[in-house]
């Protein structure tokens, strides 16, 4: 936005507690409304916008983030809220046939269909921001929404970098901690995607995103490991071609793809220099030291609500770990217990999803609490 301010314009800002640096944003871009996800910090955002003399309206509340979502005078809305609860601001936007940059990739795991039908029904634009997504956004030919099979392509595969462990044995992995989990090697990411990237649970929540995005049958995405996070997917088509997107990990990439689409503007990003890459690895994952990655090939097969009930118990297990509650390697074990425990059924409706996600959630909480660390 401060790159391009002759294109774009703020309307509301939201965060969930982090009232300092919305107050400091809604006074760089000068944002109509302010939302804040925790009620307790109102009134520290409502005396540091007091401070900077801004004139922004505060909201604050789950509803709140729907009202700013649909709002008539914005055209754009960046969805990029942690986990599950992004889900329903985010499918409020697409319901008011916004375009959405979906830098969110838990609501499309748990609702895909329901995103895809809203955006059909809406008229809505849904374009991926992480990385991997929208490198396959880029490569991929206008109609693939009619089925990848109709424009030629064989295979979607996701790189994946590895993570901070990628070379590291099983049983060392045993006494990691928080601190190290969110080393990640390329990326400067929050927390929980930090872990994520580490147990590879991420690249199994995009996996069944990219199903979702792409209308692709689960045998037609894949995942390769590629250390060094230059090419951010590749897609196979039937006459043998591999199309790829490359460039510098930078998410300022992805970002400026999806507002601009299908224009392409500046972005601040460092160039790629091809001469100076004397290698670019790629491999395939070692399922043995990431269970969670084949959980989520799993779950990609099963349909119905599994997708629900991984995402759900992983956000619980991670949350645990970061809280020192169980181990590292005990990750993957507490969401692979969840898929055993949790009911099946079909999702039909949000109140399906959200059903669901609450009874993962309380089963997870005490699946947690019968582990040791």
């Amino acid at each position: 936005m401060g790159r391009h301010p002759d294109r774009y314009h703020v309307v509301a800002l939201t965060a969930h507690r982090d009232y300092s640096r919305l107050a400091e944003q809604c006074r760089q871009f000068q944002a109509r409304y302010a939302v804040i996800g925790d009620s307790a910090k109102v009134r520290d955002l409502t005396m540091a916008l007091a401070d900077m003399d801004c004139k922004t309206e505060i909201l604050t509340g789950s509803d709140a983030l729907k009202t700013v979502a649909g709002l008539a005078e914005s055209d754009i809305v960046m969805a990029a809220i942690v986990g599950a609860a992004g889900l329903e601001p985010t499918l409020h936007a697409v319901q008011c046939g916004k375009r959405v940059l979906l830098a969110n990739k838990e609501s499309m795991v748990i609702a895909g269909q329901l995103f895809r039908d809203a955006a059909n029904q809406n008229n809505a634009t849904i374009i991926p921001v992480d990385s991997e997504h929208n490198a396959l956004f880029q490569v991929l030919p206008s109609g693939f929404d009619q089925g990848l099979d109709s424009v030629g392509v064989e295979q979607l595969m996701l790189t994946a970098s590895g993570g901070p462990f990628l070379n590291r044995e099983r049983d060392s992995l045993r006494n990691v901690t928080p601190g190290e989990a969110c080393k990640h090697p390329n990326w400067n990411m929050g927390r929980k995607i930090s872990v994520d990237s580490a147990t590879l649970m991420n690249k199994g929540l995009e996996l069944i995103e990219a199903r979702w995005l792409f209308n692709a049958r689960p045998d037609q995405i894949s995942v390769i490991i590629h250390p060094q996070s230059i090419v951010h997917s590749m897609v196979s088509y039937r006459d043998g071609s591999v199309l790829a997107q490359m460039g510098m990990p930078d998410m300022r990439t992805p970002i400026a793809c999806s507002l601009a689409w299908p224009e392409r503007i500046e972005a601040g990003v460092e160039r790629l220099h091809l001469a100076s890459m004397q290698n670019l690895e790629f491999h395939q994952p070692d399922l043995d030291r990431f269970p969670g990655l084949g959980l989520a090939f799993d779950v990609l097969q099963s349909g119905d609500n599994a997708a629900v009930v991984f995402n759900a118990a992983n956000e619980i297990a991670v949350d645990a770990f970061l809280r020192e509650r169980i181990g590292f390697l005990q990750i993957p074990s507490v969401v692979s217990c969840a898929l055993e425990q949790c009911e099946r059924g079909k999702i039909a409706s949000l109140d399906d999803v959200l059903g669901f996600d609450r009874m993962t959630r309380e089963k997870t909480d005490a699946i947690v609490k019968s582990f040791t660390h």
